[in-house]
């Protein structure tokens, strides 16, 4: 049975990758704040046969990342895939923006996955080989007002991707981004996200789960670099 490690995985698209891996016979090491939420789908997913670990992590906590991602994968089977998919949203000008903000949110959309990517690959390494998949965003190859410091940290995301893609081939270790539009979770709640977009044109959770389990499941053989998704209803 193979495992995926999945962050971020409380809530929105996590949790709705971590019902949909489970559904596809796949162990899980889940990685989200302490919450309700996580421990209610801990047991809710746990079933004979099944093993569902997690742990309580706050990823803005970057010196605690790499040993609670370690202690986790001790404590359950190596992961096959590594999905890292928290993240957050700051909206305001760049020149209004406090720095205090700014380095919370590339910590959280950027170095907490170069941080857990470093925690897993010397496993994925042992294993053969495997697969990161990095959730990006539509952001990374446009600009919107107001959403500048998030454009930056996901086009930053995309680069890590495509760097460390080129330096884990040889070790078997294939890297790819599902690149989104908008979708409806609660990241558009947050108190640092003011929109006005329209939730009932946005792409459900459940969606961008199924894109996340057919990278997953490529053929070792082959590679998608990047999946995109976008709202039929165009870009939000």
């Amino acid at each position: 049975m193979p495992t995926a490690l999945i962050t971020g995985a409380s809530r929105g698209i996590g949790a709705a990758a971590a019902r949909r891996f489970a559904d596809a016979d796949y162990d899980l090491l889940l990685i989200a704040r302490p919450s309700v939420e996580l421990d209610s789908l801990v047991q809710e997913l746990r079933t004979p046969g099944r093993t569902v670990e997690f742990a309580g992590l706050n990823l803005t906590d970057q010196p605690a990342i790499r040993p609670v991602v370690e202690e986790l994968c001790q404590r359950g089977p190596a992961p096959d895939v590594v999905i890292n998919n928290a993240g957050g949203a700051w909206t305001g000008p760049l020149a209004d923006m406090p720095l205090a903000q700014w380095q919370w949110l590339i910590q959280l959309n950027l170095t907490s996955v170069f941080l857990v990517c470093q925690a897993t690959l010397p496993l994925l390494r042992q294993g053969g080989g495997g697969r990161i998949i990095n959730v990006s965003s539509h952001a990374a190859r446009n600009a919107f007002p107001d959403w500048g410091a998030y454009c930056v940290s996901k086009a930053a995301l995309d680069s890590l991707s495509r760097c460390l893609a080129v330096e884990e081939q040889a070790n078997g270790i294939q890297v790819s981004t599902l690149t989104l539009g908008a979708v409806n979770t609660p990241l558009w709640d947050s108190e640092t996200v003011h929109s006005s977009f329209d939730r009932r044109a946005m792409i459900p959770p459940a969606q961008a789960a199924e894109a996340l389990l057919f990278l997953a499941q490529q053929p070792t053989n082959q590679t998608i670099t990047d999946l995109t998704l976008m709202p039929s209803a165009g870009a939000l």
